[in-house]
């Protein structure tokens, strides 16, 4: 019997539209036409790759506007982050094929010739946050690479990743690159089949079901799976930016940022001004649907989603934390602009990811504990310090895979440290992934 996926719309829990969920059966065909079709695309050099992959996207820009009001409908992204978007997606996949066909291009190392060889078949498991960035992230270096890809989008955003292919497929030869629908069952069935590599961008649970099931064959992984970030605010900082930034990346996407900064840890000889900046900033972003050209924070994903932030605001203030703005307990599905003080290890707030836009912050007196707390947790995505000539000191204690100083944590590679990362993407280094090195001595 055919089942259906059903995508909602978060503002106004509407029906957007449906598509059919893969079932084991329906996986195994995908997976056996993409092997089928995979050594011919191989076959083609690098260059020609890139060439169909650059013409590919090319034709997505007559379908830019569709992209973007599915993405707006399917996340609740607003109008003009989900242009961003979608006009991203379409020009970074056009630069994406052209840097990865550099980076996957055979080369000579002293006597010797280092190859970049396709590994077969590749699953691309995407999140819905950014439902074409972080899908076009993954498939677009494991095409140029040689593979066949199968991409299992987040169940949350089906039919903005079903677009995408649709029109990718008006270019790139039959099977080549493939979508496959569901939930967590899909996903489990697609890394369980006879598959050669899993890409796959999402919550650390998650990664580690990925790589229990992918355990048995040794398949490929390159995942990134969430964060924690912290942010530490010295005395020497300037204060002004410092709010702006903590601000501004706690509310990015109503929050729902792997890099979103989730904690704070301020300087307490600053921390009241640093504290009346931020909440003075904070009060000027507005709620709203993904039509109103006024709103900075749309709605949370789902309720699922909703009802987590509340309970890490709950749990904070019920534990002793300060509410200086922002509801006890918003009605879904939005969040308003909230900053929170005085959180402290125990509260969910501090130890997990809340994916919300919420300021959480806490004052120290020496900065050897700001960095203990910072670094005492099980992720290690990305890292901020603001401040002045020691911000450098205090960042290269940090454990986390991307660190900014007085900026966003971030760059290529794409890359989380501890639990937060299993392999990396981006660069040369991370298009190498996607491929394995064969050295052949000359």
């Amino acid at each position: 019997m055919t089942q259906n996926l059903f995508s909602i719309d978060p503002l106004n829990g509407e029906q957007v539209g449906s598509v059919e969920v893969s079932d084991r059966n329906s996986i195994q065909k995908k997976v056996a036409k993409a092997r089928k079709v995979q050594t011919q695309w191989a076959n083609q050099s690098v260059q020609q790759r890139v060439q169909v992959l650059q013409r590919a996207y090319e034709k997505l820009q007559p379908v830019q506007s569709a992209l973007v009001q599915l993405i707006s409908r399917e996340m609740g992204k607003d109008a003009r982050r989900a242009q961003y978007e979608a006009g991203g997606a379409i020009q970074g996949g056009i630069w994406l094929a052209g840097d990865a066909g550099t980076a996957l291009s055979s080369r000579r190392s002293g006597g010797s010739e280092i190859q970049y060889r396709p590994l077969g078949v590749v699953a691309v498991i995407s999140p819905w946050n950014y439902p074409l960035a972080m899908a076009n992230n993954l498939l677009v270096p494991a095409l140029v690479a040689g593979n066949s890809v199968i991409l299992k989008p987040s169940e949350e955003s089906p039919l903005v990743a079903d677009l995408l292919v649709q029109t990718l497929n008006e270019t790139l030869p039959e099977g080549i690159l493939q979508i496959a629908h569901g939930d967590g069952h899909t996903g489990e069935a697609l890394v369980r089949s006879e598959i050669n590599m899993v890409a796959f961008t999402g919550s650390r649970a998650t990664g580690q079901t990925i790589m229990a099931n992918a355990a048995p064959a040794l398949k490929r992984l390159v995942m990134e799976l969430g964060g924690n970030d912290p942010m530490i605010v010295l005395a020497s900082a300037d204060l002004q930016r410092a709010a702006q930034f903590a601000v501004a990346s706690s509310f990015e996407n109503a929050g729902q940022m792997c890099t979103s900064t989730e904690r704070i840890y301020v300087d307490a000889r600053i921390a009241d001004q640093f504290e009346k900046a931020v909440t003075s900033i904070a009060q000027q972003y507005r709620t709203g649907g993904w039509q109103d050209p006024q709103a900075d924070i749309g709605p949370l994903v789902n309720q699922r989603q909703h009802q987590k932030v509340v309970n890490h605001i709950q749990d904070a203030l019920q534990k002793g934390a300060s509410l200086l703005l922002g509801e006890k307990t918003p009605e879904p599905p939005f969040i308003p602009p909230t900053v929170i003080s005085g959180i402290q290890p125990g509260m969910q707030l501090e130890d997990e990811e809340t994916f919300g836009p919420v300021v959480a912050i806490d004052h120290f007196t020496d900065v050897n504990d700001a960095i203990h707390r910072a670094n005492d947790s099980v992720y290690g995505l990305g890292a901020v310090v603001f401040g002045g000539a020691d911000a450098v000191q205090v960042g290269n204690r940090l454990q986390a895979g991307m660190i900014g100083i007085n900026q966003g944590a971030g760059g290529t590679p794409w890359v989380g440290a501890k639990q937060s990362g299993f392999g990396y993407h981006g660069g040369a280094d991370g298009h190498r992934q996607f491929a394995q090195l064969t050295v052949i001595n000359l």
